[in-house]
This record gives structure tokens, sequence and C-alpha cells, in this order.
């Protein structure tokens, strides 16, 4: 009887028991090995969708039911919809990526604090430089610096940090030494190159699109501290006072629990926190060749000096 209770026990054991368990490979250095090709392709969305408030976990029916619901509504080779909608659902559906699958802790979204699933308001001066924002992309734009980075092919704004899922180019690759851990990108190719040395962050000063980064590690758990954004990019409301931090735990062979927390201060009215699992892959992975004189953004000036024309 006791043994069938232990057992019981063992198979009921919640999911962070059950990371603790897994013991992952070293590298020569002696650090935990997180080093290889892993994506972040998910449906399920960063914000719980309203009509599943309250409920932070699918059963497995009414996840798969919900994968199945997705795959309908998001093909782009459907043809139903009005004359255009062959052109408003651009790309067909073989050059998306974004996944088919929620994750496998069956959560309804991304964020796991707060437990309504849901981003904290905005301050109402990050409310106001939103607005800024939105309304500076429907004037014509007078040159490149007037549309989107990701536009400009400067920085993909789902590259980190935070990593966030998006509709394609999911695919990172990390490299470990000694004194770093680097992560390259399949957007747009950067490489977030990460000091795990024990240094102090730059002066507050120096800012950088991406931020200045800083790792240690923490038993098996890479921890990476961001600050010094530039705040021209701007992730979900964020300014130039964004500080992330990460967190990279191998809980199995081929899964990575990537975990992080938001702090904006005048941005947000409250700190807020998400998970995203990182699954291995095959590689290599391919250069996304992203250039600010591409056609779209001719594309995009043409247009704007057509507009011009009509005023």
């Amino acid at each position: 009887m006791k043994r069938t209770f232990l057992a019981f026990v063992l198979l009921a054991a919640p999911a962070f028991a059950q990371r603790a368990a897994y013991t992952p490979p070293r590298t020569p250095d002696g650090q935990p090995d997180i080093g290889g090709v892993w994506t972040n392709a998910t449906i399920t969305p960063l914000e719980r969708p309203a009509d599943l408030a309250g409920k932070q976990f699918f059963t497995k029916e009414e996840a798969a039911a919900y994968e199945r619901k997705t795959a309908e509504q998001s093909n782009r080779d459907r043809r139903d919809g009005p004359a255009d909608a062959d052109v408003t659902r651009a790309y067909n559906e073989v050059w998306w990526d974004r996944g088919s699958k929620v994750v496998p802790s069956l959560r309804t979204s991304l964020i796991v604090d707060p437990p309504s699933g849901r981003l904290p308001a905005l301050t109402p001066a990050a409310q106001e430089a939103a607005r800024r924002r939105a309304e500076a992309l429907q004037r014509p734009a007078s040159g490149p610096e007037d549309r989107l980075i990701r536009e400009r092919c400067i920085v993909g704004d789902n590259v980190g940090p935070p990593m966030m899922p998006s509709a394609y180019n999911n695919n990172f690759q990390i490299f470990q030494s000694a004194n770093y851990v680097a992560i390259l990108s399949e957007m747009m190719h950067d490489v977030r190159i990460i000091p795990i040395d024990g240094r102090a962050h730059l002066g507050s000063n120096l800012r950088s699109w991406l931020g200045d980064s800083r790792g240690r590690w923490d038993h098996n758990t890479l921890i990476v501290e961001t600050t010094n954004f530039n705040g021209k990019i701007s992730f979900r409301g964020s300014d130039e006072n964004l500080r992330v931090v990460e967190r990279f735990t191998r809980t199995a062979p081929d899964l990575i629990l990537y975990e992080f927390r938001i702090e904006d201060p005048t941005a947000f009215t409250a700190p807020w926190s998400a998970e995203v699992p990182l699954r291995s892959t095959n590689g290599p992975i391919y250069e996304y060749a992203c250039h600010e004189g591409n056609y779209g953004m001719i594309g995009l000036l043409s247009g704007a000096r057509a507009q011009d024309t009509k005023k």
C-alpha cells in the first residue's frame, strides 16, 4: 500500500517538482548546457482572450478544440470573404511558422502574473506615447525614419529581450563559453551577447536597441537582467526605463522553460511575468536578409508620395 501511494504522489507531482528532478548535461566549463537550436513557436496568446476570462488552463480536450479552431481561422489559403481577401491575407500559408499547438502546460495565456493573464494598464504617460505612435503611422511617411523599426530592418521586435513568439522566424540558437552566452535570433539575424563573468552593467548614459544584458547562473538556471534600453523600441508600451529579467532552465532534453518578468514603472502600473517554452528543433538557422533599402520600404514611401499628390 505504501509503495502504491508513493507512486501516486510522484505521478501527481506539480510541474515545478518535475522540473527540479531533471539534471541537464554540462558544458566543458561545467555550466548547465542550454546550447542548440530552439523554437518558441506556439499559438498560445500573450494575453488571455476575453472569452476565456477566469480560465487559467485548458483541459486536453479544450486545447485540441482551440488548436483546430485557430488553424481554421488563421489559414491564409482560405478564399472566403470579400474580393480583396487574398491580398489582405498576405503570404500563403506555407510561409507562416506560427506553430500549431498551445504550450505544454495548457495555459490559456503566456502571461502568468497577474493571474488574470492580462497586461497591467499603461500609465497615463505611456498611453499618450502610444497614441502619438499610432497617430504618426496614419500620416504619409516623409522618410524611413517615420516607419516602424521592424519595417526599416533595424531590429526585430520579437528577438528579445524578451524573446516572443511571432508569425514566423521563431528560431533561436544559443552558444555558450566560459564567460559569455550568445543568442542568435532567426528574425533579422540579431545576436545578443550576454556576459556571465560578473561584470557590472554599463553606465546609464550608454543605451542600445536591445539594452545591456548581464547574466549569472543560479544552480541550473541562467538568469539574465537587461537594462539601458534606448526606448526606441516599445514592447507592449514600454519605454527607456524597461527592465527585463529572464530565466532559462533546461527541464528536459528537448525543452527549456523560458520565463521573463517586465518592470517599467513609468510605462506599466504594475510588473508582469510570462512563460514561453523553448523546444529543440533542427538547424541550421538560415540568414533572414532584411535590409533597410528593401522593396517593401520603397513601396511604402512611393505610396506616401502618391498620397501627397492627392492632397
